[in-house]
């Protein structure tokens, strides 16, 4: 370290001004940062002397800031790095390509494709070409041999063309996420003071030497020193995993760490470090900011040199520094293959983790589990194709026309043989709707595009559709139901009650001066009222809206708050109690001119009057304020306050005489008693205008909406009902948080689920309520299993306090001017202009995407049952494909890729408001959809096949069929292929409406998109006609066979008004499909075979057992060290609770709060059981011997035939051994005293697994 000494310092702020260079580098702030508490105190004592020294060291001042010239910050910018930590690079468009190519379809076809282009080049010799059989001979002359490899060569084409497709979907919709980053980035403010002005920066522009603003709910975007502090507690659990809140002051612990958040208090920090070099930014390097599995080799290079450098200048205690050097000798793959393998293994680990909070997006679920399904039935119909062309093609060849094989005709065989391979392909091709998750993508991506318009930021896309399936809104009261502009509108001051803000003369001027001194140092300093932006404007509030109020209330009272804060600045309080949950009060201390102290207080009127004793009375004077007066007070004064929506605020003042000395300012019950009421303001919040109106469409759409406030029951009670949350005459519940918690809670203060469910469904408005209570209800509602649908949450959320709710709720909003970056944080979309109206904007939204994808289905299962019918018939009957390979990718790629850019991006209409939500398993293609799938698959079979045997009868034209291999296109086969691909066109127009209604062109040209697909389409299909010739083995059409072509067409338009004339309920034998999974529909058997429901999609579970099994045993040693520990933090606290019921049940799992083992044996889990707490109920009812029937522990270690030692107890840093140990604690507390080690201990099971 350069100059520590401090005799240095002097010189070294003479040299820095010298060099243009700051009194410190980058290294030592970077190493102070790593100091905590007392460490870093010294630290910054011996180096600076104190936090002024630093500041001047970074050439700022504390009260001033930074200069904010651009020279100055540019320098600061080059010299200590930027705050913006680089992002991983994004797939390159060409990575995307070759992803998209391992589709395994596609590789199929590629070398069929590849296979068949060979064999078309070797030319048999001519002579004998008669010897082969009569499907060999034929009509070809010349050229047409010659263009043999064209439909190698246009499969090939059409597979590329599928993968650009692809690739470039995909490219967008990365682009489109990544745009979304940035712009949640850009998003986020932050504030510091720069030339003495207060002002709101982005946060990737502060720089170090800024002097930054901390509040109650930030997330700290930057290291830094405290260097004024009130009560400031932090939450650093994202950084040390300790969730306990850290105190920070300046005199324990000053550090401040980026990424930590602030979860109560205020102050300043001087940044010292930023970007890359903060501490969360050095994790995020070390981490090479991975989120993926899978990094490019040349990056990993790039980042072991890296790592090498920073070693090098990171100079921590030698032995630390040697090994480090000896691993980056031992070779850089050493050193990155076990860490990679590790992070694999954490990310899927972290998936699995996460899933059950989380499950995986409704949607995607049911999506893959009927992609899956219908890709069988394709293969199984490809296969089936495939064998019964080769079996017609061998007996007719050498069985009737008996021929002996001659080798000369092996390839022309072989060729044959091929062609049949590529049919079947084909069938499979257009059978796999790899459209599906196509359109979901394209769906989402679009509504999140659009839904930014409606003020709604989606942070997570499937919270999107999950909108749609909402069935209650637990809604904040404040900014999302109200304005958030808060006025006082009343006031009880000096005896008398004013209904409106009374005159200043009318009030004693001892009295004004206590309040207006009250209200300008006991709000925060961060709160202000500016001017109007625009002339006769209201002014802007700034800040807490509550403390706005009162600074306004002080306006309105012709005095002026900022020039008793010029004389009081934030540094001269004594002492600040600030506002929270649990004080529910806010308290700022001043130390007078003759060493006596003066508290002022403001809080809930409820609560602050209990703590007062005095009143100060009409003439001035104090006079004692007894119960029996606040009772009145509360009746005559707050509740008609409240009953009219007000908010009521109690501001009082307490006085500590010198001679009592000074007081000791920790005992906090102490300090807020005895204190002198000044008057209670009532504070209107108004109800939005337009809130009504959107609670209405809610309640019309089957979601119940609650409110769940901080505020006094009679308050939010007249909220509730000027929104219609409360309707007259309903028999609703109102409660209070105390009541909630005695109503659902039991003798012992545990929280019950039947309690809940008894409370939930008629509760609607919370008042009073803490975080805790707003989770709990969230998660009682949740759980609940009273109704036959599972509920889907949504809950609002703005404060630091909100956020276990907003991710425990299906999905969280959070609000974008109010919210704390906490709340944001756990959220999952962010409300950018704080309004309840947008929530619906987004169950519209929702509700669009489910409908979208339906109407994708209708389509797609159309196109899918027609096509594998026309080729597997054709293929048996005339041995050979109607439709052609190169044909059926083009079907294909208008049915997958357009139809579903056409169908995904229907805009919502109002109607989509007026049906109940579908809850979780209502199946994606409903009975009307079957209906119309299965009528308009005959209408088209019916056509075809009437062209493909009668059509050259009725255009008077050649036959098309059993013509030889490479014969030229017919006019018959490229009838049946244009009619059928129009079929698809008009069908797509069918397609538009799922719930059978009759207006299929209702709001058609609203989607333009859909329009210009269609219309492209149908202009690429006459090209490819007219013009396709051998490639797509079309000839060009006649004007009249091209209009009876769109005739036939056409008529599916006509045909969907007849099916949709048939009621539904008519057919009885219509089925559904497409559920999700159900957990209880599940036999038991299959149980078994399932046993990874939860954590792996359907997709997965189909294609990746192996893998399973490994992450399975990755996870068993996790949960087993997870338990272990547990064990080891809380021995026996729950010894006794077996409940009978938690044996089948895995909503007990969780009930108690820290941790419950559910087995027969109190002592350790089996590893068995644990699992079980891992699949779900997957095990539950399995029929492994050791949890059915449990087998009572032997006095004696039953021989087993493992060799593992069964209960050492030897003092190896071993992990098994601390679980070995435990045990030996509970024995003797155990209810059955005695050794468990049966062959399921867990302790051999965790070494064999290890």
């Amino acid at each position: 370290m350069a100059n520590n000494s401090y005799s240095g310092v002097k010189n070294s702020m003479m040299e820095a001004n010298h060099d243009g260079e700051f009194g410190c580098t980058l290294k030592e702030l970077r190493s102070l940062m790593e100091l905590r508490g007392a460490e870093a105190l010294s630290k910054i004592g011996e180096s600076y002397e104190d936090t002024q020294g630093l500041c001047n060291r970074l050439k700022t001042s504390p009260i001033e800031g930074l200069s904010g010239q651009p020279t100055d910050i540019e320098k600061r910018k080059t010299v200590f790095g930027q705050n913006f930590i680089p992002p991983k690079k994004p797939k390159t468009f060409l990575q995307l390509v070759w992803e998209a190519l391992q589709d395994v379809t596609l590789i199929i076809l590629e070398v069929a494709a590849i296979v068949s282009l060979g064999l078309s080049f070797y030319k048999p010799p001519d002579a004998e070409r008669e010897h082969c059989g009569r499907a060999a001979g034929g009509v070809e002359d010349e050229n047409e041999s010659e263009a043999g490899w064209i439909e190698g060569a246009a499969i090939l084409l059409s597979v590329i063309c599928v993968v650009l497709v692809t690739a470039f979907n995909d490219w967008s919709k990365e682009k489109q996420f990544r745009g979304l980053q940035s712009r949640i980035e850009q998003e986020q403010k932050f504030t510091v003071v720069r030339g003495g002005q207060v002002i709101q920066i982005p946060v990737a522009e502060i720089v170090v030497g800024d002097i930054a603003q901390v509040k109650y709910g930030d997330l700290l975007p930057a290291d830094g020193v405290l260097i004024q502090g009130n009560d400031l507690k932090i939450d650093e659990s994202s950084l040390t995993g300790e969730s306990d809140h850290v105190k920070k002051t300046q005199e324990k612990d000053p550090m401040l760490l980026s990424g930590t958040h602030v979860m109560e208090g205020s102050g300043k920090m001087v940044v010292t470090a930023v970007g890359v070099n903060s501490q969360t930014g050095i994790i995020f390097t070390l981490l090479g900011s991975a989120e993926e599995d899978d990094e490019d080799e040349e990056e990993k290079k790039k980042e072991k040199e890296e790592k090498k450098k920073q070693r090098k200048n990171k100079k921590q205690d030698g032995s630390v520094e040697n090994r480090k050097k000896a691993k980056a000798q031992d070779g850089a793959a050493m050193e990155m293959q076990p860490l990679n393998s590790d992070e694999g293994a954490d990310a899927e680990e972290k998936k699995k983790a996460n899933l059950p909070k989380k499950e995986k997006s409704v949607l995607q679920g049911k999506l893959t589990k009927l992609a899956v399904q219908i890709g069988k039935a394709g293969l199984v119909m490809s296969a089936i194709t495939v064998i019964i062309l080769v079996v017609l093609f061998v007996v007719d060849t050498f069985w009737i026309q008996n021929l002996p094989w001659v080798k000369d005709c092996t390839p022309i065989y072989i060729q044959f043989f091929v062609k049949f391979f590529i049919i079947g392909v084909t069938v499979l091709v257009v059978a796999v709707p790899e459209g599906l998750p196509l359109a979901v993508t394209i769906s989402l991506a679009y509504s999140v595009k659009k839904m930014m318009k409606d003020n709604n930021l989606v942070r997570h896309l499937d919270a999107c559709e999950t909108m749609g399936n909402a069935t209650a809104i637990c809604s904040d009261k404040t900014g999302t139901l109200t304005m958030n502009r808060m006025t006082v509108v009343q006031a009880y001051i000096a005896e008398k009650h004013y209904k409106k803000v009374p005159e200043p003369e009318n009030i004693p001027s001892s009295i004004l001066d206590i309040l207006i001194v009250g209200i300008a140092v006991n709000c925060a300093y961060t709160t202000k009222i500016m001017s109007p932006e625009k002339e006769g404007g209201l002014p802007r509030q700034v800040g807490n809206k509550t403390e706005c109020a009162l600074l306004g209330f002080s306006n309105d009272l012709k005095r002026d708050y900022q020039a008793i804060r010029n004389e009081i600045p934030e540094e001269k309080l004594h002492k600040v109690y600030t506002f929270n949950s649990v004080r529910k009060s806010m308290s700022s201390v001043l130390k007078l001119a003759d060493g006596s102290y003066r508290m002022f207080s403001k809080g809930a009127s409820e609560i602050l009057l209990k703590k007062c004793y005095k009143i100060l009375t009409a003439n001035g004077e104090t006079k004692v304020f007894r119960p029996r007066d606040r009772d009145d007070m509360v009746k005559k004064v707050i509740e008609p306050m409240a009953s009219e929506g007000l908010r009521t605020i109690c501001l009082a003042y307490r006085d500590f005489p010198v001679s009592e000395g000074e007081p000791d300012w920790d005992n906090e019950n102490d300090i807020l008693s005895g204190l002198t009421c000044v008057c209670v303001v009532g504070i209107e919040d108004p109800v939005r205008p337009e809130v009504p109106d959107a609670i209405r469409k809610c309640q019309r759409a089957g979601i119940t909406v609650r409110m769940v406030t901080g505020d006094n029951i009679n308050t939010a009670r007249a909220i509730a009902s000027k929104c219609g949350i409360l309707q007259p005459g309903d028999d609703f519940l109102c409660l209070e948080g105390k009541e909630f918690n005695r109503r659902i809670r039991n003798e012992k203060g545990e929280i019950e689920q039947e309690r809940i469910d008894k409370i939930w469904p008629k509760l609607r408005v919370l008042a009073r309520s803490s975080p805790t209570d707003k989770h709990t209800l969230v998660k009682g509602i949740i759980d609940s299993t009273v109704v036959e649908q599972r509920q889907v949450v949504a809950v609002t959320g703005d404060g630091t306090n909100d956020g276990p709710a907003l991710k425990k709720a299906d999905v969280g909003f959070a609000m974008g001017i109010a919210g704390t970056d906490v709340a944001k944080e756990a959220s999952d979309i962010i409300l950018t202009d704080d309004n309840f109206s947008s929530i619906v904007k987004a169950v519209m939204w929702g509700r669009n995407v489910y409908d979208s994808i339906s109407k994708f289905l209708q389509f797609q299962l159309t196109v899918n049952v027609v096509a594998v019918i026309v080729a597997f018939t054709g293929a048996c009957i005339t041995q050979d494909s109607p439709l052609k390979a190169v044909q059926m990718l083009w079907v294909n790629l208008i049915m997958d890729t357009f139809a579903s850019l056409a169908l995904a991006t229907e805009p919502p209409t109002e109607a989509l408001l007026l049906r109940k939500p579908y809850g979780r398993n209502k199946p994606l293609i409903s009975r009307t959809m079957m209906k119309n799938i299965l009528g308009q698959g005959v209408y088209q079979l019916v056509i075809i096949f009437t062209l493909l045997f009668a059509g050259e009868k009725m255009f008077d034209i050649d036959s098309g069929r059993n013509t030889p291999l490479h014969a030229p296109p017919s006019e018959h086969y490229t009838i049946v292929f244009n009619t059928f691909v129009l079929m698809q066109l008009f069908n797509e127009i069918n397609a538009r409406k799922i719930h059978g209604e009759r207006n299929v062109f209702e709001g058609i040209f609203n989607n333009l998109i859909f329009c210009s697909i269609v219309f492209g389409t149908f202009i690429i299909q006459i090209v490819i006609v007219q013009f396709g010739g051998k490639p797509f083995s079309c000839v060009a059409l006649t004007i009249d066979q091209w209009l009876w072509c769109t005739f036939l067409g056409f008529g599916s338009l006509l045909w969907g008004q007849v099916i949709s004339s048939i009621p539904t309920s008519r057919l009885k034998f219509l089925k559904t499909a497409g559920h999700g999974t159900q957990k209880e529909e599940i036999p038991d058997e299959e149980l078994e075979e399932l046993e990874d429901m939860d954590e792996i999609d359907h997709a997965e579970r189909e294609l990746r057992r192996g893998q399973i099994l490994w992450f399975r045993g990755l996870n068993r040693i996790q949960t087993q060290i997870r338990v272990v520990n547990a064990f080891r933090s809380s021995i026996s606290l729950y010894e006794g609770l077996e409940k009978p019921e938690s044996r089948t049940s895995i909503h007990n799992f969780m009930t108690h709060p820290e941790f419950r083992i559910e087995d027969s044996e109190p002592h350790i889990p089996l590893i068995d059981d644990t699992d079980a707490e891992d699949d779900a109920p997957t095990k539950r009812n399995s029929a492994s011997p050791r949890n059915a029937t449990p087998t009572p522990p032997s006095p004696t270690p039953t021989p087993t035939t493992t060799a593992a030692p069964t209960t050492p107890v030897s003092p190896s840093p071993n992990q098994n051994n601390n679980a070995v140990e435990s045990s030996n604690h509970l024995l003797p507390e155990g209810p059955k005293s005695g050794i468990p080690s049966a062959p399921g201990s867990p302790l051999h099971s965790l070494e064999t697994s290890l």
